[in-house]
């Protein structure tokens, strides 16, 4: 394809397993191989080989590379790869010699000798490698001419046992049958930021990188020519930054060279596609039409693979191409095929779509198009589309107060698609004069909706309780979006006294209008702020009618916000149910809108939802995905939550390795008392409690809130509170563990829930006097609530906790069958340190359970086995590592680790142990 995937860069960020690939071949003991390296222009095939010979020791090196203005010349690859050892020809067979002289000497190869040429070939390299081991490597072998890639492919398939590797690189659909293929995806954020980082003049800010990465789309090469471009001003996020990777790059360039060997009208036709992305392959042909031509021009585009027409649109495979097509067209082109697609699209149902066009083509002020665009803009189109088509109508605005109207939407379109430094940059420089309420209101909700999720939270409850003073008096239902984002924060803070204040701002607003997108939260803020100050008569009913409204959300009304609100009622008064599936159509319905920025906040209450259900693997499986997409969309704060919701699973799956590491991601940035400072301390409380320092963990668990004080994270405490009560009962944090089950019995009596009466009858046993009839009802009490086929995790750590008691009061009968539920089930479940201390409590009520055997998950740390299973399952390093959120250098070490520990040496092997 493109001769652009050379990136010249000696540490290969995020391509840790395809050096290994090629290490292992170098240094495989056994003969030699073959290795075929695939991947898009850009994405660092050349820096691989290069790699390669770097690593090729004392190895004969014998190096080539495809070219285009060479692929009608049969042979002439081979002949510029072996010239070099030309001189070796006497060692081959008399007819193999005289094929092979005449083939690399332009003679060309009559198809009936083409066996006896590739056998020469191969005779070839062989006596090459009888002096010294050879390396024979082939850039771009798709590029250059047919019969070279043929000969090669044949030879890689016959290595055997010689000391020859041959590595070939080619396109994405380069794909000779028998070669061993490793294809280079792109780069993940870390290894994305690692190549920003090694090139910036200056350290990128974080919304720099994010917007960034999003432009390179995970290619190395427009990562290293997007750095290059910057200025330091612009690093910092002072000033916009580019839209796609500079033209005049090396990406750039080597898509101009490409373009330019197409006929015309096969570049007028692939610019028409790569300017409107809705275009479907009807439309296509209508352009082809209105522009001279026919579709059938575009052939020698998908011949190439730069762009796909299928019947439901139009696809550019490789993400930089669309934009390279762009950047790389001269602006007269440009603005002539806006036109074409305008009058095209016109009277077409695509408003959005025709005014952008006409937008683009447009060369000065005008009012009318302006407002056109922001009409198309209000029902049309996601929030990327809507947020340029709503700057551009700013741009071609003659009222200065319409201007800032449209560029503080844009802004807000901007932040729901998931760029917050896009929408930072629009309201930067915001046009001066007058500006109304609600305008400035908007501006200051976005402002501290932002800073909520990105930044600071002070400075996020300031924005927004201004937001709402600015919007009370002229549009109540901003406010009340407003207060509701002020409530968000001060619960994230753990300021929770200072919630009644935002409650009473919502009581005075009194909107007008009864529809479930008013009433709904109004709801919320008066039940928050009741289950807050403990009064669960009126939070109650309160609550229940917020997750009623939830369900009943339709139209405009129905907004990821409102369902993530209703969510939190449903949470609120212990209705899981109810509150995974409202959370669930939250993250459905932003998954629709585009709205990224709902998603990291819909996906925590989901996976909290999956917490009390049971559904431990559920709740990390949505954690992991809320903190890929919080990453990704900027929000730090909420990646904070993320972090710490799995570190807490993690240590109630006593992977200690997984919540460690998660707590250490998570840093000292949170301040103390918010959200994730307390799920961190609650996991490593859990973690104390495992290791059998319970007072360890009362003291933490005690400090998450301080009842009567209004400050700290009651909720995570209430979560957190059976822990709190077991570490606690012996010690002399009882008190605050009295204290702390005294808020969550008020709870949990005001619901319907059985699971959290039987936690709560779990706890009351654990303060009991050991040995007391009271204890033992307790438990069993717990037993009789925990609901059927759910919560099993829960349910077993009762059975285990009433084997404990009676097994400690002398009744080891009575104990053996508890445990040995308990056991099975957390051996079921996975969690083996649980299970391993059901076992010690069998042994000590005098039952022959055996020491641990050696089983994987007994020989293997937590994440080791995780690692190992998701190989067992046939994952990639790569894949395994996008799935646990680490580097594949640490899923490899883990790897060669668990092939120790288990003492096999194959991924075939280690399916069979697992």
């Amino acid at each position: 394809m493109v001769s652009a995937s050379r990136v010249q860069i000696t540490d290969l960020r995020g391509r840790d397993e395809e050096c290994g690939a090629i290490r292992d071949l170098l240094d495989g003991a056994d003969g030699g191989g073959a290795l075929l390296v695939q991947g898009e222009p850009g994405s660092g095939r050349t820096a691989l080989l290069a790699y390669a010979h770097r690593h090729a020791g004392d190895r004969t090196v014998l190096a080539g590379t495809g070219l285009a203005d060479e692929a009608a010349l049969p042979y002439a690859g081979l002949q510029r790869l072996l010239d070099p050892v030309r001189d070796r020809l006497g060692a081959l067979p008399a007819p193999q010699r005289r094929v092979l002289r005449r083939a690399l000497a332009g003679e060309g190869c009559p198809a009936g000798q083409r066996l006896t040429l590739s056998m020469a070939v191969l005779g070839l390299l062989a006596a090459v490698a009888r002096e010294r081991p050879l390396l024979c490597t082939m850039d771009d072998v798709d590029l250059g001419d047919g019969r070279t890639a043929e000969v090669l492919a044949f030879v890689a398939r016959r290595l055997g046992h010689l000391p020859v590797v041959v590595v070939l690189t080619g396109a994405v659909d380069t794909a000779p049958g028998g070669i061993p293929t490793c294809r280079l995806r792109p780069l993940d954020e870390r290894d994305s930021r690692a190549v920003l980082s090694d090139r910036l003049p200056v350290p990128a800010s974080e919304p720099v990188a994010v917007a960034l990465g999003t432009v390179a789309a995970g290619n190395p090469q427009a990562l290293v020519d997007l750095a290059e471009a910057l200025s330091p001003a612009q690093c910092r996020g002072e000033e916009p930054l580019p839209t796609t990777p500079p033209p005049d790059g090396v990406l750039g360039r080597g898509y101009r060279a490409r373009l330019n060997r197409l006929p015309d009208d096969t570049r007028r036709l692939l610019l028409l596609a790569a300017l409107d992305d809705g275009m479907d392959a009807a439309t296509l042909v209508r352009a082809a039409r209105v522009a001279g031509t026919v579709i059938e021009a575009l052939a020698p585009a998908e011949v190439a693979g730069l762009v796909r027409v299928e019947a439901r649109g139009v696809t550019f495979p490789q993400p930089p191409a669309r934009a390279m097509v762009v950047a790389t067209a001269p602006l007269a082109e440009r603005r002539t095929a806006h036109l074409l697609l305008a009058a095209l699209l016109d009277g077409t149902g695509h408003r959005l779509r025709r005014a952008l066009h006409r937008a683009a083509a447009a060369e000065g002020p005008d009012p009318v198009l302006a407002s056109e665009l922001t009409e198309a803009a209000r029902d049309e189109g996601s929030p990327d589309a809507r947020s340029a088509a709503l700057q551009r109508a700013a741009e071609l605005s003659v009222d200065p107060a319409s201007a800032t109207a449209r560029l503080v939407a844009a802004a807000h379109h901007a932040w729901a698609a998931g760029r917050p430094y896009r929408a930072r940059l629009l309201t930067q420089h915001l046009p001066t004069g007058p500006t109304e309420p609600t305008v400035t209101a908007r501006a200051e909700l976005l402002h501290g909706e932002m800073e909520l999720r990105c930044g600071r939270t002070p400075a996020a409850l300031t924005a927004l309780l201004a937001a709402a003073d600015a919007a009370a008096g002229t549009a109540p239902d901003l406010a009340l979006q407003a207060l509701l984002r002020a409530g968000e924060a001060i619960c994230f803070a753990g300021d929770q006294y200072r919630y009644a204040d935002v409650a009473r701002r919502a009581r005075a607003l009194r909107p007008t209008g009864a529809s479930p997108g008013t009433e709904l939260p109004t709801a919320h803020l008066a039940g928050v702020a009741a289950t807050l100050r403990g009064d669960h008569e009126v939070a109650g009913p309160t609550l229940r009618r917020a997750v009623v409204l939830g369900d009943r959300l339709a139209g405009r009304d129905r907004t990821p916000t409102a369902l993530t609100g209703a969510a939190v009622a449903a949470l609120l008064v212990a209705e899981d149910g109810a509150a995974h599936r409202l959370a669930d159509r939250a993250v459905e319905l932003a998954r629709v809108r585009g709205e990224v920025a709902a998603l990291p906040r819909a996906l925590e209450l989901r996976a909290v939802a999956e917490y009390w259900l049971g559904r431990h693997e559920a709740a990390a499986e949505t954690s992991r995905e809320g903190l890929r997409i919080a990453r990704s969309a900027g929000q730090d704060t909420w990646a904070g939550v993320h972090r710490g919701m799995l570190a807490v699973l993690a240590a109630v799956r006593a992977d200690r390795e997984t919540s460690l590491r998660l707590i250490r991601e998570i840093g000292e940035e949170p301040a103390p008392g918010s959200r994730p400072d307390a799920l961190a301390r609650w996991a490593l409380a859990v973690l104390d409690l495992l290791d059998g320092r319970p007072e360890d963990a009362a003291e933490r668990l005690a400090a998450l809130a301080r009842p009567g004080t209004g400050r700290g994270q009651v909720t995570v405490q209430v979560m957190a509170t059976p822990y709190l009560v077991e570490a606690a009962a012996a010690s002399a944090h009882r008190p605050a563990a009295v204290a702390a089950l005294a808020v969550f019995d008020r709870w949990a009596d005001s619901t319907a829930s059985p699971s959290r009466r039987a936690l709560s009858a779990r706890c009351h046993a654990l303060l009991a006097p050991r040995g007391s009839a009271a204890a033992e009802e307790g438990f069993r009490t717990a037993l009789r609530r925990h609901p059927p086929g759910a919560g099993a995790f829960e349910r077993a750590r009762t059975e285990f906790l009433l084997g404990r008691e009676l097994r400690r009061s002398r009744r080891p009968r009575d104990a053996r069958r508890h445990l040995h539920d308990a056991r099975e089930t957390f051996t079921r479940l996975g969690a083996t340190a649980w299970a391993d201390q059901a076992a010690a409590e069998l042994r000590a009520a005098g039952e022959s359970v055996g020491g641990p055997d050696r089983t994987a998950a007994r020989l293997l740390t937590g994440q080791q086995l995780r690692v190992a299973q998701l190989v067992a399952e046939g994952a990639t390093n790569r894949e395994v590592a996008d799935r646990m959120f680490l580097s594949t250098r640490t899923v490899d070490h883990h790897l060669r680790n668990i092939f120790h520990r288990l003492g096999i040496r194959s991924r075939t092997q280690l399916a069979r142990v697992l």
